[in-house]
């Protein structure tokens, strides 16, 4: 596939790490240093110029390009050059559209510029965030299915009871109704099996039907309570987005802004949140505004260092659950060594979504976790699919990938060796260091048919 890449920043540069791999990629922006960058680290073609310019989106080759990229940080110009981009030819175009007021009327954007999708990573880290809230004691919640199941990390302490329990000893303790995933233990990355053993310190990813989590977990001694209270840092727009949605679950929100003027703001959008104009890293204004009161607390001005700081202020002075916003993947782990509950990164977000509608060779839903060290990959199986009808302990996948999910209509199973998979099952497979694009990419050989 030829795509282009409008915007040599953070998102574009990762977006052009990802796909370069199995495509021509092309990047195109205005930044000779941005652009050194990316010629240097990455196998891509890149062209110093505006993306709304008609001249270097010809150079660009743009008449022959199937998809066409703009993630510049201004949602006019990455309009513009989608809709110059398709005149000119290309097939298909993203756009990421940030503003609070745009995002009232994307509907209507995507058809009159013809956008084959519109990406707003506030408004999608915002609903992440919202949808986190059913399992308060989750460090990560991302969902599959159209949200029929869960996938969630969860943090292992000595007092646990599966603390030193081997995975295959789980189901008929705990429940058969979940699979632990992928364990995460220190830079150690496993896809395990039966035999591996849970230890303290370990992250594991667990995933099932909702509700089968939520028993697993209160079994456990993880039950997600009941949150009411929520303070956020910052008054940006996944403030904005995030305010309205916790709203509407019934959640006392207060913003913290140093900004006078946007606290003004914030006050007209947000007629139902509590806005407060200081700093939210001061911890005397934190103890005042009754920080060990809130159920959560979420730190998100746009300096990743403020918001890491600001988080573990707020978990020292009683905060139950803390949520950073983090635009380095590298600091992701390293939020979660401190103690953070939960990290956010619009960045990687962003590019799950882009990657999805990219690699759709019925690929329904991607996540990649662990600063994209695995992915969790959603599958629609077709007729053509080399899966079909044989028991799974009959086919052979390759080292680090499981089968862990197949649903089926309105049946979630988490699969053994005698399940089948059927034509119109989703099939949901996690995968570490591996680039998985289609169903039939996790098969080796087939051993017989069922």
């Amino acid at each position: 596939m030829k795509i282009i890449i409008i915007g040599a920043g953070k998102v574009g540069y990762y977006l052009a790490e990802n796909l370069c791999k199995d495509n021509h990629v092309t990047i195109i922006d205005k930044n000779a240093a941005a652009l050194k960058k990316a010629e240097e680290n990455l196998e891509v073609l890149c062209i110093k110029g505006s993306g709304v310019s008609t001249n270097v989106l010809l150079e660009a080759g743009v008449k022959q390009t199937d998809l066409l990229i703009a993630v510049t940080s201004t949602d006019e110009i990455n309009m513009v050059c989608c809709l110059t981009g398709k005149k000119l030819g290309a097939v298909q175009t993203i756009a990421r559209i940030r503003d609070y007021e745009y995002a009232q009327e994307l509907s209507l954007l995507k058809e009159e510029l013809d956008l084959d999708m519109v990406i707003n990573p506030e408004l999608a880290a915002a609903d992440e965030i919202a949808r986190s809230m059913n399992f308060s004691t989750a460090m990560n919640v991302e969902s599959f299915a159209k949200g029929r199941v869960k996938l969630i990390e969860i943090s292992i302490t000595e007092d646990m009871p599966i603390a030193g329990m081997r995975l295959m000893d789980i189901p008929n303790k705990f429940s058969s109704q979940i699979l632990v995933g992928v364990i995460v233990r220190g830079d150690d990355i496993i896809i395990p099996d039966g035999e591996n053993v849970i230890e303290p310190g370990d992250s594991i990813y667990v995933i099932g039907k909702s509700s089968n989590i939520y028993n697993f977990c209160k079994l456990i001694g993880k039950a997600s309570a009941k949150l009411k209270n929520v303070m956020i840092m910052g008054g940006g727009r996944i403030a904005i987005y995030l305010a309205n949605l916790l709203t509407e679950m019934d959640m006392k929100v207060k913003i913290l802004e140093i900004d006078k003027q946007k606290c003004i703001e914030l006050s007209e959008l947000l007629p139902d949140s509590l806005i407060i104009n200081g700093d939210g890293s001061d911890e005397e204004l934190l103890q005042s505004e009754n920080i060990s009161d809130m159920d959560v607390f979420i730190a998100m001005t746009g300096m990743d260092e403020e918001n890491l700081m600001s988080a573990l202020i707020a978990k020292q002075n009683g905060a139950t659950k803390i949520i950073a916003k983090v635009s380095r993947l590298n600091y992701v782990n390293v939020a979660k060594n401190l103690g953070v509950d939960s990290v956010i990164s619009p960045k990687l977000i962003t590019t799950n979504k882009i990657l999805t509608y990219v690699s759709r060779n019925n690929v329904e839903t991607l996540h990649r976790i662990i600063e994209g060290k695995a992915e969790i990959i959603e599958f629609l199986v077709e007729r053509n699919s080399k899966v079909l009808n044989n028991k799974l302990k009959n086919i052979k996948l390759p080292r680090d990938v499981i089968i862990a999910t197949i649903v089926r209509k309105s049946e979630i199973v988490i699969p053994h060796g005698d399940d089948v998979i059927k034509e119109g099952d989703r099939v949901i497979v996690i995968a570490k260091n591996k680039n998985v694009t289609e169903l039939n990419d996790i098969i080796v050989s087939n051993r017989g048919k069922a």
